[in-house]
């Protein structure tokens, strides 16, 4: 307050001063010359006259005294000396900025008709008279110039120091009280507005008080179970799991060097990331299938079968989980029959597809409730057997879904009309015994192929179809080609991904309850056979203790694939580096685990579905990342798999022939 007051009187002071130092011009230009000054200048003008009118009578009588008879006369005075009377001097001093406005030529006129006698040589007697000449002079006043007023400065003490008047303003005690004054009303106004805060407060307080009264027991019940507050607590209670389940290290320190005594090989191990379960779902269940999300890589789905304890919940259910919520499933759908398999659409991010021990087809989607937003029909159109494989085909803008089910049939379905199915098609066999149905227990269709596709049967065959009639082939089942190597269930069927410089798409793996894996080359469909022909594995890996429950080939890696037993061990085997033994063999669990995935990104970590419901998700590390030469040596390993089959063919073909003979 004190410095804007103090502004405030500068401004004054220099507005008074500016006002000040104006009325002083105005006077000092409005001022007459002082008289000292008047006089100086009447004298100078008044010599500058004199010496005009004297050199114009000096021009003037020398001409007269030339033209007149009496200038010859001795004693005239010369032109020089003639002078004016005394009244013609008087006359001169008397007239103050006065000049003759005649012409030489008038003066000289004049001159000669105007001729006076003037007394030369003073008043005596021996004085002489001769003609002078007179001028007749008119007085006239006219300003010649105008002489500038120049400003007078003068310093004084009044100017030098600029003093306030006594009325100018109020004294520095004046404003130092009233500034005084000024901070205790702003106080006292403040602390009155805090008392009337504080009591309005209060006042409030004493309302809401009177207002709140206790809830009774039925009202806190009908909140507890009422639809908004528990989506509000299940979807903030999520967001706070999430957060707690980040694992990452807030207090590293990253100026610190690479530890000392690390392990060489811990780039090459299989690490556990995480084990899903939630016991209220999860218990007394087992996984029949899971898969990842194409959109979501933390997203993962699992299929559950049913829990014969628990009555009132639904029979079968899919379990949505994320890496970053590991105690709660992050949706839970619900399902009449047991879940058997279970895909999420490729091309729909939200969508879940699942098949059902019933035979129906359901889908779900994760913007709805629990209940399935679309189901096949229980009849004869669709599947009444139990549905253990389906696959998405087709692109974004034209895609299907195959299903396929115990009792030989295939469907394929579009994905927006579950009421009925597109195509239909039966897979028989005429040279089974008792019946001409082929049990599918597994599909699965080569990359870049969306008609011709290869089943795994419970007799233990593998047989390839199509979808459709082509050059040289029927739609349905190849009758002649066979590929017969299992003595048990089919369990699991791969193709190899179409990935890489080259083309190995026509491998493909299967698993048995016969303990083994078998590697085969697909034969080309357009060339079928018109024999019955049985087609023999390229390789069998045998070192499995119990059933081979699934297989699958690593996404990025040409020579890597894993495998899940009913030990529960988890194995990964390199081509390339060894065929007899597993490259990687890991403990899961000690029950059985029933499928495995890959993450659709990378490759890098494997979901495991156990059969005591968890759901494993391991992480393989720099294991799947591979060389450039990866792709040759597999060819190269191909190759040798070859000779060594054809050696032991030759073998076992000698020593078949030494007992034929030998019977002879």
């Amino acid at each position: 307050m004190s410095d804007k007051i103090r502004a405030e009187l500068e401004a004054k002071r220099a507005k008074l001063e500016a006002l000040r130092r104006a009325k002083k011009s105005r006077s000092a230009t409005a001022t007459p010359p002082v008289s000292g000054e008047t006089d100086a200048i009447r004298e100078r003008e008044k010599a500058h006259i004199h010496n005009i009118v004297s050199n114009l009578l000096g021009e003037r009588g020398s001409r007269h005294a030339d033209s007149t008879p009496g200038s010859s006369v001795p004693s005239t005075p010369a032109p020089g000396r003639i002078g004016l009377g005394h009244n013609a001097l008087e006359l001169v001093n008397n007239g103050t900025r006065s000049i003759s406005r005649q012409s030489d030529s008038g003066s000289e006129r004049g001159a000669q008709r105007n001729h006076t006698l003037v007394q030369v040589g003073g008043d005596g007697p021996d004085s002489v008279m001769s003609s002078a000449f007179v001028p007749d002079l008119i007085e006239v006043e006219q300003e010649l110039f105008e002489m500038p007023q120049k400003e007078r400065v003068v310093y004084d003490k009044e100017v030098q120091t600029a003093a306030l008047d006594d009325d100018s303003g109020p004294s520095i005690e004046d404003l130092r009280r009233q500034l005084r004054q000024e901070y205790e009303q702003a106080q006292q106004q403040q602390q009155q507005r805090q008392q009337e805060l504080e009591a309005e407060a209060a006042k409030l307080d004493k309302e809401i008080e009177e207002e709140i009264r206790e809830l009774t027991e039925e009202e806190r019940a009908s909140i507890l179970v009422a639809p908004e507050f528990l989506n509000f607590v299940e979807q903030s209670s999520k967001i706070v799991q999430r957060a707690l389940n980040d694992n990452y290290d807030y207090t590293r320190d990253y100026t610190v060097g690479a530890q000392t005594g690390e392990d060489d090989l811990e780039g090459k191990r299989v690490k556990k990331f995480c084990a899903f379960w939630d016991e209220r779902w999860c218990k007394n269940r087992s996984i029949t299938d899971a898969d990842w999300s194409p959109r979501y890589p933390e997203l993962s789905v699992a299929a559950y079968n049913k829990n014969p304890a628990a009555i009132n919940e639904p029979d079968g259910i899919v379990a949505v989980w994320n890496l970053h919520l590991l105690e709660r499933p992050e949706f839970v759908f619900h399902s009449q029959s047991d879940v058997l398999s279970v895909l999420f659409s490729p091309f729909h991010s939200n969508l879940i597809f699942g098949g059902t021990y019933s035979g129906q087809i359901l889908l779900w989607d994760t913007r709805a409730k629990h209940l399935p937003v679309l189901k096949t029909p229980l009849s004869a159109a669709g599947h009444t057997y139990p549905v253990y494989a389906m696959q998405m085909v087709g692109t974004q803008n034209a895609h299907n879904l195959i299903t396929s089910s115990t009792d030989g049939m295939v469907y394929s379905w579009l994905v927006d009309m579950l009421a009925q199915p597109q195509e239909s098609l039966e897979l028989v066999h005429t040279g089974h015994n008792k019946t001409d149905e082929v049990a599918i227990t597994t599909l699965d269709f080569p990359d870049n192929e969306t008609t011709t596709f290869w089943v795994g049967t419970e007799e233990g065959n593998v047989y390839q179809a199509n979808r459709y009639d082509r050059a040289g082939s029927k739609a349905g089942l190849n009758q002649h080609d066979v590929y017969k190597g299992h003595h048990g269930p089919v369990m699991g069927l791969n193709f190899h991904p179409l990935a890489g410089p080259v083309d190995f798409s026509d491998l493909f793996l299967t698993c048995s309850v016969d303990w083994t894996i078998k590697l085969w080359r697909a034969k080309n469909a357009g060339k079928p056979s018109t024999t019955h022909t049985s087609i023999q594995p390229l390789y069998s890996f045998n070192e499995a203790d119990d059933y081979v429950y699934d297989v699958k080939w690593h996404p990025q890696h040409p020579a890597l694939f894993g495998s899940v037993d009913g030990t529960g061990r988890f194995d990964l085997w390199n081509l390339n580096m060894d065929t007899e033994v597993p490259t990687i063999s890991t403990v899961v669990g000690d029950r059985a685990i029933n499928k495995m995935q890959w993450d659709k990104k990378d490759g890098r970590r494997v979901a495991l579905g156990s059969s005591d419901g968890r759901l494993y998700i391991y992480d393989i590390g720099d294991v799947g990342v591979p060389r450039e030469s990866e792709w040759t040596d597999l060819q190269k390993t191909l190759s040798s798999i070859a000779g060594a089959n054809a050696a032991q063919m030759n073998l076992e073909g000698e020593q078949s022939s030494s007992r034929t003979l030998a019977g002879r």
